[in-house]
C-alpha cells in the first residue's frame, strides 16, 4: 500500500473530527453540508478499498455498527454518585452558610443541572476506550458503541493525559425530541414522555444504528480520574476539558456568595427557556478540590454540593374552544384552545387532550377556567379544570368525522375515536407515506416531501395513483430531472411483485400489522380469499383474535377500501401469495406472548420470527401460553406469567432459542 493512501486516510480522518469539533462542539460550521458529505464519501471509499486501514474511532464508524445481544456490566471505580436536592433559597442560604464553617471564603461554581442520563467515558492515551451509563452509581453498562454515534463525544483526544475519565449529561434537543414525538404519534405510537426519557430510552438501544438516528448529544461536566496532570478545582477541570476538545456545560460561572449564586440561579432561570436543550435546575459546587476532600459526604451525598431544583410552573387560563383534529390513522383528536399564557418562557395556546375519557375524567368543559402547565417544560397539558361557565355541558366528541363525515368508529381495545375512511384528505398523505414505507410497499424515493409535492400539484389522490404516474410528469417538478424522474418510476413499477403480506400492511388496516398481515396471507393464499373470508374464519387464525378479525372483515366491506385494491388489482400489484417454509418448525406447538419494549426487534418482528419457525405469537397470558418473552417495561402479562408459572424468557434468551 502506498504511504499516500494511509496520508489521505489519516488526513481525512483528521479533517472531518475538526469539523465536527466546529459544528458539534463550538456551534460555528466552517464548511457546508456538500464539502463535509463529499470529504465522509471519500473516506468511505478509501477505508472499503483498503480494509486494513480500518479503525473503529474512525469517523465513519459513528453511524453505529451491528447490534448488541447484551450490555456489558461495568463497576465504576469511582462512584457516580448523586447530589442533595434543595427547592428554596434559604436552603441554598443554608448551604453556604455549612460551606462557610469549613472555609472563611469558600468559592463556588454555578452550572445548570442538565435533564438526561449520566455516563461515564475513560480515554486511555487521549483514546475512547469505553462509555457506560451510571447505572445505580457503583454499576452501570457499557454502551460505548452508542455513545460512539454522538458526534460531539471526541473519539481521540490530542495532548491528553494518560488516562483520563469524565462524566458528561446525554440528552435530546428540544427540536429533536418534538421530531420524534410527532413521528411516533403519526405511527400509533406510545410517545416518550419527555427529553430525558427519550434520551436514555436511545441510549439503551441494543442497535447502535437506531441510536445514531436520534440526535442525542451530550454536555461534560467532571473528572472522575486523571493521570498525567494535576487538577486543583472544578473551574480548572472545566477549562482543562474544554481545551481537551470536549462539549462542557453550559454558563459555569465562579462565584463567591450567597448573593452572587441567587443571581446566577435567577439569570439561569430566565434564560432556561432559550436553550435549546432542558434543564431542571442549577448545581452549586465548591470549587477547590482540597476543600472539598475536607468536607467530606454523607452516605448518600456530597456535603460539598447541593441541586436548586426549579419549581413546576403552572398557570391558570380560560379555555376557549376544543378542536378536532384527524391523523393518519383516523385518530380524531381534541386539542384545547385557551387564551395564551407564558410558560418555561413561551407563549402557550393550545394542548393536546387525548381522548374522550380524558375530557370527562377531568370534566373539561369549553369556557371552563383550567389549569395548564409544560410536561417536561415542553410539551403543554391540562392539568385540571378549575371551575365551570354557567349553563356549561359536558363536552362530547362528534360522532362523524369532522373533515370527510364519515361515522366515527371506536374500537373495544382503545380509548381514541377514529375515522374509518381510508380515503378521507386528513389521512391521505399520511396513509400515502405509510403505504410507501420501508416495511410496507418499499418504494424508494418516495418519501414524505416527494408525496406533498405529488399532491401539492394534484398528481395523485390516492395509493392507486402512483401507479399512474409517468416519468414526465415528475420532471417538471422541483428537485427532479429525468435520472431521479426515472428511477422514481422504477421503483414503484418494482413495488408491483412485492409480496402481498406487504401490501396488506401497506394499505393501514387498522390492528394489523406486519406480523398479522403474514398470517392472513398464510392462512388464505389471495386478496380474494381473504375478502370473502368470515370473521370467525379469520379469528381462527392462530394469533388473531375477535378485534383484528372484525378489523379486517370492516376493511374489505368498506367501498373505499375495497375500490383501492380493485385499482390496484387492475394497475399490476400482486395480490397472491407465494407461501415461503423456512423448513424449520422448532416453535411447532409453543404460543408465545410479547411484553414489554425489546430493543433489538420490534414486536411485529419478533412476531414473524416465532411465526416462520412453526410458533404462534398470541396477545395474551393464557394456561396455553408456553413462553412470556419480557422486554424492559413489561407489564400485567409479565405479572400473570409469573401467577399462573410461565416459563419467562428475556429477549437474550429468546435470540439465543432462534440461534
Amino acid at each position: 500500500m502506498e504511504q499516500s493512501v494511509i496520508d489521505r486516510v489519516n488526513s481525512l480522518r483528521s479533517e472531518i473530527e475538526q469539523h465536527n469539533y466546529n459544528y458539534y462542539v463550538m456551534d460555528n460550521p466552517t464548511v457546508d453540508d456538500h464539502t463535509y458529505d463529499m470529504l465522509m464519501q471519500e473516506l468511505k471509499t478509501l477505508e472499503e478499498t483498503y480494509p486494513e486501514l480500518a479503525d473503529k474511532n474512525s469517523p465513519t464508524q459513528r453511524v453505529g455498527g451491528e447490534a448488541l445481544n447484551v450490555f456489558e456490566k461495568v463497576e465504576h471505580r469511582v462512584q457516580m454518585g448523586s447530589l442533595q436536592d434543595v427547592f428554596s433559597f434559604d436552603q441554598v442560604e443554608a448551604f453556604t452558610l455549612r460551606c462557610q464553617e469549613a472555609s472563611a471564603a469558600p468559592v463556588y461554581v454555578v452550572e445548570p443541572k442538565i435533564d438526561g442520563l449520566s455516563v461515564s467515558l475513560e480515554y486511555e492515551n487521549g483514546e475512547l476506550v469505553r462509555g457506560s451509563t451510571r447505572g445505580d452509581g457503583f454499576i452501570g453498562e457499557d454502551v460505548t458503541a452508542n455513545l460512539k454515534t454522538i458526534k460531539s463525544i471526541p473519539l481521540k483526544l490530542k495532548n491528553a493525559p494518560a488516562f483520563l475519565e469524565v462524566r458528561g449529561e446525554v440528552y435530546m434537543p428540544r427540536e429533536t425530541f418534538l421530531k420524534l414525538v410527532e413521528k411516533q404519534e403519526d405511527n400509533d405510537e406510545t410517545p416518550f414522555k419527555n427529553p430525558r426519557n427519550a434520551a436514555a430510552g436511545s441510549l439503551r438501544q441494543k442497535n447502535p444504528k437506531i441510536a445514531a438516528e436520534r440526535g442525542l448529544d451530550i454536555f461534560v461536566f467532571n473528572i472522575q480520574q486523571i493521570e498525567g496532570a494535576e487538577i486543583t478545582s472544578h473551574k480548572q477541570s472545566l477549562d482543562y476539558l474544554k481545551d481537551l476538545g470536549f462539549k462542557v456545560i453550559y454558563e459555569y460561572t465562579q462565584v463567591k456568595s450567597y448573593d452572587e449564586i441567587k443571581s446566577q440561579i435567577e439569570h439561569i432561570g430566565e434564560m432556561r427557556s432559550s436553550y435549546s436543550f432542558d434543564i431542571d435546575g442549577v448545581v452549586i459546587k465548591i470549587d477547590d478540590f482540597a476543600l472539598r476532600e475536607r468536607m467530606g459526604a454523607t452516605s448518600k451525598v456530597p456535603k460539598w454540593a447541593v441541586a436548586y431544583k426549579f419549581p413546576p410552573e403552572e398557570k391558570e387560563t380560560t379555555l376557549l374552544d376544543i378542536e378536532v383534529n384527524v391523523g393518519r390513522t383516523g385518530a380524531i383528536t381534541p386539542t384545547a384552545v385557551f387564551e395564551p399564557v407564558l410558560l418555561a418562557g413561551t407563549s402557550v395556546s393550545r394542548a393536546v387532550l387525548h381522548n374522550q375519557e380524558f375530557i370527562t375524567e377531568k370534566d373539561i368543559r369549553i369556557g371552563d377556567r383550567i389549569v395548564v402547565r409544560k410536561a417536561g417544560d415542553i410539551i403543554p397539558e391540562v392539568l385540571k379544570s378549575v371551575s365551570h361557565e354557567e349553563n356549561s355541558v359536558p363536552y362530547k366528541l362528534p360522532e362523524y368525522c369532522p373533515v370527510c363525515g364519515h361515522k366515527a368508529v371506536r374500537y373495544a381495545d382503545e380509548a381514541v375515536v377514529r375515522c374509518p375512511n381510508v380515503d378521507c384528505p386528513a389521512q391521505l398523505r399520511r396513509n400515502i407515506i405509510h403505504f410507501a414505507s420501508k416495511g410496507a410497499m418499499n418504494i424508494d424515493g418516495l418519501g414524505e416531501a416527494v408525496v406533498t409535492a405529488l399532491l401539492d400539484n394534484k398528481l395523485i389522490s390516492g395509493v392507486a395513483d402512483l401507479y399512474r404516474l409517468k416519468a414526465e410528469q415528475l420532471e417538471n417538478m422541483e428537485r427532479f430531472g429525468k435520472k431521479s424522474a426515472k428511477n422514481l418510476i422504477n421503483a414503484i413499477e418494482a413495488s408491483k411483485e412485492n409480496s402481498l403480506e406487504r401490501v396488506i400492511f401497506a394499505l393501514g388496516i387498522r390492528n394489523i400489522g406486519q406480523n398479522g398481515a403474514k398470517l392472513l396471507c398464510n392462512r388464505f393464499g389471495s386478496i380474494e380469499a381473504i375478502m370473502e373470508a368470515s370473521a370467525e374464519d379469520i379469528a381462527a387464525i392462530d394469533g388473531f383474535g375477535d378485534i383484528m378479525a372484525e378489523s379486517v372483515v370492516s376493511a374489505f366491506h368498506d367501498k373505499h377500501f375495497a375500490d383501492v385494491v380493485a385499482e390496484l388489482k387492475n394497475l399490476g400489484v400482486k395480490m397472491e401469495y407465494e407461501k415461503q417454509d423456512s423448513g424449520d418448525n422448532r416453535f411447532e406447538g409453543k404460543t408465545f406472548v410479547l411484553t414489554g419494549t425489546l430493543s433489538t426487534m420490534t414486536r411485529d418482528e419478533a412476531k414473524e420470527i416465532i411465526v416462520r419457525f412453526g410458533g404462534k405469537a398470541a396477545g395474551s397470558v393464557s394456561k396455553k401460553t408456553s413462553y412470556v418473552v419480557a422486554g424492559e417495561e413489561a407489564g400485567s402479562k409479565l405479572t400473570k406469567a409469573q401467577d399462573l408459572g410461565i416459563t419467562i424468557l428475556s429477549e437474550q434468551e429468546f435470540l439465543d432459542m432462534v440461534k
